[in-house]
């Protein structure tokens, strides 16, 4: 299949054009949100005609889901990265020490607000929630594993790895719900809140989780 408009047209495989198309959806859902992704926004951002957006993705609901979770994804990546992935010298305490200097800046703002809409949206489009539900679950065990290689290494103390990374997401995610609304008011005196909690989850002296 081929692109439209002016220049060269250049034919690309289906597993390329159907990652355009996720990667396009995805980006449409962090900066205008999820309810914007729609087979006619897509192909115009792409220049395509919003059919070819069809034959990749009949249910228009499936493409706003994968766009999710390639946002959400990215960002997991970007901000926790799996052990084989870490910067070079890192280990569990600098893993989470990165995430909680990252999670203070306004570079993952947008992501912070594609979740809200998300789990907004998750109640009335199963497709979405599905995919919610996998992500969050996902982003725990992430945080488990970084716990329990901490705690294997002596680095952390946590009797239940697996409760201290759900209550740590939880005062995450709660803290970023002002984002869409009083962020001015209210992000300012919670900003070291998740830090300070999973500094006392982990056994770590207040401040030990700051980057030296």
């Amino acid at each position: 299949m081929t692109s439209r408009g002016p220049g060269k047209q250049v034919r690309k495989s289906a597993a390329e054009r159907r990652r355009e198309i996720v990667a396009a959806a995805a980006q449409v859902g962090l900066e205008e949100g999820l309810e914007c992704v729609t087979r006619q926004r897509i192909a115009d951002g792409l220049g395509v005609q919003s059919g070819l957006i069809h034959h990749y993705f009949p249910v228009v609901e499936e493409l706003v889901a994968e766009a999710f979770t390639s946002a959400t994804t990215a960002e997991l990546e970007g901000l926790l990265p799996e052990a084989a992935a870490e910067p070079e010298g890192g280990g569990p305490l600098s893993a989470l020490q990165r995430f909680f200097t990252l999670i203070s800046g306004a570079e993952f703002d947008n992501v912070s607000k594609l979740w809200l809409n998300a789990r907004h949206l998750s109640r009335y489009r199963p497709v979405l929630q599905e995919q919610v539900v996998s992500q969050e679950l996902r982003w725990c065990h992430r945080i488990e594993h970084i716990i329990s290689r901490g705690v294997a290494e002596q680095v952390f103390r946590c009797a239940d790895p697996w409760a201290a990374a759900v209550r740590v997401l939880a005062v995450v995610d709660g803290a970023s719900a002002y984002i869409n609304t009083s962020a001015d008011q209210r992000m300012k005196p919670l900003t070291d809140l998740a830090r300070t909690l999973t500094e006392a989850e982990l056994g770590l002296p207040a401040g030990g989780l700051r980057v030296p």
